[in-house]
């Protein structure tokens, strides 16, 4: 499998979640959406490939705190190690009774050039990540050391967030509602797909604005409907 041209996720930069979870959908994709994570700091989409860290419950003769001076510790060598453009993807057991991370951590995320960080569980210092540039995704903030209840064990292999399966270089998603994880080798043909999609969408819902029922516009029965789309596309240069 090849990785996406940066023009396919120029496309997946303006479709919705929505939009994508109908086109994987249609594939028999119908466990995509990542359940729990909510967005910090609306903005901009979120695209990238998956970098992964996963947490097994914490044993206590491991978790402390001398532990984050290791530099193995795949929680701190996560973060020094995730590529540019990528986003961090963590695997807390959907248990936000720790922080998974904290400011400092997606900080340096942020400053490295990854595109994005999300976890089934919940953050720490969430004002300040909420004031980063970069989208970041959780459940609720959660003030304790990700010790009390984690054990990072690795770091890029296949895990479970939100109870979706999320494989390494996957491609995530996110908007204003959620986070969509987009298996990798259909990537391509998605991105395409909800591009169309998304145009027609926007035509159905000025029409529906508009007073229009619908009834043969949305799906398009009618052939009026979709003459009507074609002039609109052209006038709206769509």
């Amino acid at each position: 499998m090849t990785n996406p041209t940066p023009e396919t996720l120029e496309k997946l930069a303006h479709v919705s979640t929505a939009t994508l979870t109908t086109s994987l959908f249609r594939r028999g994709f119908r466990n995509v959406f990542i359940q729990g994570p909510q967005r910090m700091n609306p903005g901009p989409n979120m695209v990238g490939p998956a970098y992964t860290l996963r947490y097994i419950p914490a044993r206590e003769d491991l978790d402390v705190l001398d532990s984050f001076a290791d530099r193995e510790n795949p929680q701190r060598k996560g973060v020094e190690e995730c590529p540019v453009g990528a986003v961090f993807v963590i695997d807390s057991r959907q248990d936000s009774s720790a922080a998974s991370a904290g400011c400092i951590l997606a900080t340096r995320l942020q400053m490295r050039g990854c595109n994005g960080i999300v976890t089934d569980g919940g953050f720490r210092d969430t004002p300040e990540i909420s004031a980063l540039q970069m989208p970041a995704y959780h459940t609720r903030p959660s003030a304790p050391t990700n010790l009390t209840k984690h054990h990072a064990v690795a770091n890029n292999d296949p895990i479970a967030c939100g109870g979706v399966s999320v494989f390494p270089g996957d491609i995530m998603v996110g908007d204003n509602e959620g986070v969509v994880c987009i298996p990798l080798h259909l990537v391509t043909e998605v991105a395409e797909e909800t591009a169309e999609m998304t145009v027609f969408e926007d035509f159905v819902l000025e029409m529906v604005q508009n007073g229009e029922s619908i009834f043969g516009l949305y799906p398009p029965t009618d052939p009026k409907s979709k003459e009507k789309f074609k002039t609109w596309r052209q006038q709206n240069n769509r």
